[in-house]
C-alpha cells in the first residue's frame, strides 16, 4: 500500500519552484512562443514616455548652443597659431565636442554608461560577429564593383586594395564610434519608449540625416565674426531639404536599417560594426578607383556616389533579408537583455 505524503502543500511547493521559465536570451523564435512582440518594448528596461528623447533634444540644443558660440572663437585661436582651416570643419568638430560634454554632463539620467555596457557585452563572440558582419559588408561591396566593372567602368585594382588598407584604421574607429552612439545607445534608448521597430526608423532615419549635414560652402573666417556658426548652421538646415542630397538621404537611411537590425538580431555592437567598417572600406575607395561612364543606377550624385544610386538601395534591402538567415540561431537574441535601473 503506498505511503501518503503527510504534507501534500510541500510538494506542490517543490513543483512550483522547479517550473522551467524561459532564459532570459532565449532565440527570436522562443521569444516570440513566449508572448513577445517585435513591436513592443523589447528591452529589460522602462522609461517614462518621452524622458530619453527630451532628455537627449536637451542635450542636443545645449551642444548646438554652445557651440555657435565657441566655434567663431576657436576659429580665431588657430588663424592666429597660424592654423588654417574652412570653418565649417571648425564647426563640425566644435560640435562633436560640445555634444559629447552634453551627452556627459546627461550621461547619468540618458543611461549612457548602461546602454554602452550592455552593447558592447559578451566580448568573446564579438570577435565572429565582427567577422560576420565584416564578410557580409565586403561581399556586398564586391557585388557593386562586379557590377560595374559590368557596366564598362574602369577598375583599378591596386588601388583598391592601396585605398582600403590605407582606409582601415579610419573605418574601424568609424565604426567603432558611430555604432556605439546610432545602436547602443540611441537606438536602445528610443527602444524604451518606441519599440524596437519604432526605435529602429527613428535611429536609422537620424543616422541618415546626420551624415548629410554638410555646409554647402567651404570658406574661412579672416576676422571674428559672431554670428558665423549661426550661420552655418543655418546653411546645414537648408542642405537637408535641398533635393540633391535625396538620393544619399535614401541610401544612408537603408544603410541604417541593416546596421540597426544587426544590432536588434545579436543584441550588441559587434556585428554592427563588421558591417559599418566594411561599408567605409568599400565607399572610401570608389572614386579613386573607379573611371569611366558609371551609369546612374550605379552611381548617383553626392559626396559617396556608390550610395545614392539604386544599385546600393537593391543591395540594402537584400542585405537586410539576408541578415536572419546569415547570423546564427543563437546569435539572435530579441530576448530581453539584462535590466537596467528605472529612469526618474
Amino acid at each position: 500500500m503506498p505511503k501518503r505524503n503527510p504534507h501534500p502543500d510541500s510538494t506542490l511547493q517543490m513543483r512550483a519552484a522547479t517550473r522551467t521559465f524561459p532564459h532570459p536570451f532565449a532565440s527570436a523564435g522562443s521569444a516570440q512562443g513566449c508572448g513577445e512582440e517585435r513591436n513592443g518594448p523589447s528591452r529589460g528596461h522602462t522609461t517614462n514616455p518621452g524622458f530619453f528623447s527630451l532628455t537627449l533634444i536637451a542635450a542636443l540644443g545645449l551642444a548646438l548652443a554652445a557651440a555657435v558660440i565657441i566655434a567663431p572663437v576657436a576659429a580665431m585661436a588657430l588663424a592666429a597659431a597660424g592654423l588654417r582651416f574652412p570653418f565649417p570643419r571648425i564647426f563640425d568638430r566644435t560640435v562633436m565636442l560640445t555634444l559629447l560634454a552634453a551627452l556627459l554632463l546627461f550621461a547619468r539620467r540618458l543611461k549612457l554608461a548602461d546602454f554602452l555596457r550592455q552593447g558592447f557585452s559578451s566580448a568573446r563572440v564579438g570577435f565572429w560577429q565582427v567577422f560576420r558582419g565584416l564578410a557580409l559588408a565586403t561581399g556586398a561591396m564586391a557585388v557593386l564593383f562586379a557590377l560595374t566593372s559590368i557596366a564598362g567602368g574602369n577598375l583599378r585594382g591596386s588601388m583598391i586594395a592601396a585605398s582600403a588598407m590605407r582606409y582601415l584604421p579610419a573605418a574601424v574607429v568609424i565604426a567603432l564610434i558611430e555604432e556605439g552612439f546610432f545602436r547602443a545607445f540611441l537606438l536602445t534608448g528610443i527602444e524604451g519608449e518606441l519599440g524596437s521597430s519604432g526605435a529602429l526608423l527613428a535611429s536609422s532615419a537620424i543616422f541618415a540625416l546626420v551624415h548629410v549635414i554638410r555646409s554647402p560652402a567651404r570658406f574661412y573666417l579672416a576676422r571674428f565674426e559672431p554670428m558665423a556658426g549661426a550661420e552655418n548652421l543655418a546653411a546645414y538646415a537648408e542642405r537637408v531639404i535641398h533635393p540633391e542630397v535625396g538620393p544619399s538621404l535614401l541610401g544612408l537611411f537603408l544603410l541604417g536599417l541593416v546596421l540597426g537590425e544587426a544590432f536588434l538580431l545579436t543584441r550588441r555592437a559587434y556585428c554592427s560594426i563588421g558591417l559599418h567598417a566594411g561599408f567605409v572600406l568599400g565607399a572610401k575607395p570608389w572614386r579613386p578607383a573607379v573611371g569611366g561612364a558609371i551609369p546612374r543606377w550605379l552611381a548617383g550624385p553626392g559626396s559617396v556616389p556608390l550610395i545614392a544610386a539604386p544599385a546600393a538601395w537593391t543591395i540594402s534591402v537584400i542585405m537586410l533579408i539576408l541578415l536572419r538567415l546569415w547570423l546564427e540561431p543563437n546569435e539572435q537574441q530579441h530576448a530581453r537583455p539584462d535590466p537596467l535601473p528605472q529612469s526618474p
